[in-house]
């Protein structure tokens, strides 16, 4: 015979949080003029922010959207990205592309937007005007994390990110001496990290923030990602934040918190260009001509097309895990430039997926930084266009494959 035993899912879960975060503090801050407008997505995340959000920190059910779970997920894609949490973002005072609309005045938005994804591990983060990049959220927390109670005691002791994702962890970092790893995409490259010690008597890296640019945030508390925990981590900043501001004062929103991030760190300008159901044929020859001319050639001889973005060189990503050894090859073409007249570092990322009769996904990841405070105003995609139209360019997309433009850019 066997035995089913019947958990709550919630009780644990929130017994889970109320670990990670001093939920007397929150529900405090919540009540100051704190708002928050968080997008379920009608995924299965939805119940567990009403639990948490609602009846646990006592915000508004308004605050809640498309928290009611549904089998189709509303006929909507449960992503949470600026294309398919659109409603979110037009809500959060934001356009298309993540910049402000600037017909909307900031001081009516909800302070913090969020969203998660269909099965709630992944988030967007937004404030009033304001889009947070996956890659730019994981380095506030790193750099913040005297604000969650988790971490404050004893700080951490290692922080990872999926080699795609832009360096903007790696400079707080190498800043605040926690150790850094860039690994290949897929959690389980954090699982060991964090499973160091206990599984391989290896060093300890727990306490442990990682993530992914594609909208993953975790920690050791679950070992995987979480789009609460996230939530929960940026309004524990915010919190943190606006200690001493006095009633009737502005609070001291996200815009504020990241414009002085940058401030500090420079800003990593990021963003991703999909080109989905691409022939498998193509899809495979961008990638070999990339191998071939840029990787295994001579970047003394590659022409440039624009002068102010010279090609350095381009390496093939691979991975030797620093806690079992293994070895992972293949994980993607890294193609480096300089800018001019700055000489400031930009990368181009290729990554290809999903190859199959149903054609392929060939992924562009485009980073670069910049320290100039005047220009970190500009919208991600128009800093980014020269660099991605050199490397589209370069990598002769559209002759190869036939597409003039990416299907979705995030």
């Amino acid at each position: 015979t066997s035995a089913v035993t019947i958990i709550d899912p919630f009780q644990n879960y929130l017994d889970a949080l109320k670990a990670c975060f001093d939920f007397d503090q929150l529900r405090k801050f919540g009540s100051s003029g704190f708002s928050i407008l968080f997008d379920g997505m009608h995924g299965a995340g939805g119940k567990f922010a009403q639990r948490v959000l609602v009846e646990e920190l006592g915000l508004p059910e308004s605050s809640l959207m498309r928290s009611n779970p549904l089998p189709d997920f509303g006929n909507c894609h449960p992503d949470p990205n600026l294309t398919y949490a659109s409603e979110l973002v037009k809500k959060m005072g934001l356009t298309s592309d993540g910049s402000a609309d600037s017909s909307i005045d900031a001081s009516t938005l909800p302070m913090l937007g969020a969203a998660n994804d269909g099965d709630g591990d992944r988030n967007l983060i937004a404030g009033a005007g304001f889009f947070v990049t996956p890659s730019d959220s994981m380095a506030l927390i790193c750099d913040n994390y005297e604000a969650i109670p988790q971490f404050a005691a004893s700080g951490l002791n290692g922080v990872a990110r999926s080699m795609p994702s832009s360096a903007a962890l790696d400079v707080v970092a190498e800043a605040r001496n926690i150790p850094c790893f860039v690994t290949p995409t897929g959690w389980k490259f954090f699982g060991n990290l964090m499973s160091s010690k206990e599984s391989f008597d290896g060093k300890d890296y727990t306490p442990f923030v990682c993530g992914e640019e594609s909208f993953g945030t975790g920690s050791d508390h679950v070992r995987e990602k979480d789009g609460l925990w996230a939530v929960l981590a940026w309004m524990s900043i915010l919190s943190k934040a606006n200690e001493g501001v006095s009633e009737g004062e502005a609070l001291v929103g996200v815009k504020e918190i990241v414009e002085k991030h940058w401030g500090r760190y420079g800003r990593h300008f990021y963003c991703r260009y999909d080109y989905e159901g691409v022939d498998s044929d193509a899809a495979n020859q961008v990638m070999d001509s990339i191998r071939d001319n840029l990787v295994n050639g001579d970047a003394s001889t590659v022409a440039s097309g624009d002068e102010n973005i010279k090609f350095v060189d381009a390496v093939e990503f691979s991975y030797t895990d620093p806690v079992d050894g293994s070895e992972t090859s293949k994980q993607g073409l890294i193609l480096n430039f300089e800018l001019g007249p700055s000489g400031d570092p930009a990368r181009v990322v290729f990554r290809l997926s999903g190859t199959g009769s149903a054609g392929a996904t060939i992924r562009m990841y485009l980073e670069q930084f910049e320290k100039d405070t005047s220009k970190h105003g500009i919208s991600a995609p128009v800093a980014l266009k020269d660099l991605a139209d050199e490397a589209l360019r370069l990598v002769q997309m559209e002759k190869t494959t036939g597409r003039e433009a990416p299907t979705v850019i995030t």
